[in-house]
């Protein structure tokens, strides 16, 4: 079965109706009836936190981040102390990037889990080899 990662930029174009890539994200999200999407804490963390803004968008990103825990479709990968090292080693061995922690520890993810393929349109992504599908 295909796997492909999702990045909180694809959950907040798919959450967020105002959003640029919103139509973009709802079109792909169609496509992967057949895909193991993958997922981490860390990732839906970082979703919530872009989304506090306004009660309406915490109430979407909390509805949005449960369903996405329940779907049985989805692996949430834990967050841990080792994913945490996994991240930081990622983040220290690239001075010269912008990679935030959570896309080094979405990248270290990725790795493990053998998966090129990131709903995303971060392009630091692609800097590490990695395909992007937004």
């Amino acid at each position: 079965m295909r796997r492909v990662f999702a990045d909180s930029l694809y959950w907040i174009a798919l959450s967020h109706p105002r959003d640029q890539h919103h139509d973009d994200a709802l079109k792909l999200s169609l496509t992967l009836r057949q895909v193991e999407i993958v997922t981490t804490d860390e990732v839906l963390s970082e979703f919530l936190t872009a989304l506090r803004h306004t009660r309406q968008l915490r109430s979407i990103a909390a509805l949005q981040a449960d369903g996405v825990m329940a779907d049985p479709s989805i692996l949430v990968l834990p967050q841990s102390r080792q994913t945490f090292l996994d991240g930081l080693a990622l983040y220290k061995a690239r001075p010269d990037k912008e990679y935030s922690l959570t896309d080094c520890i979405s990248m270290q993810a990725m790795r493990q889990e053998g998966i090129v393929e990131i709903l995303t349109h971060d392009n630091h992504f692609t800097q590490e080899g990695f395909t992007i599908l937004l």
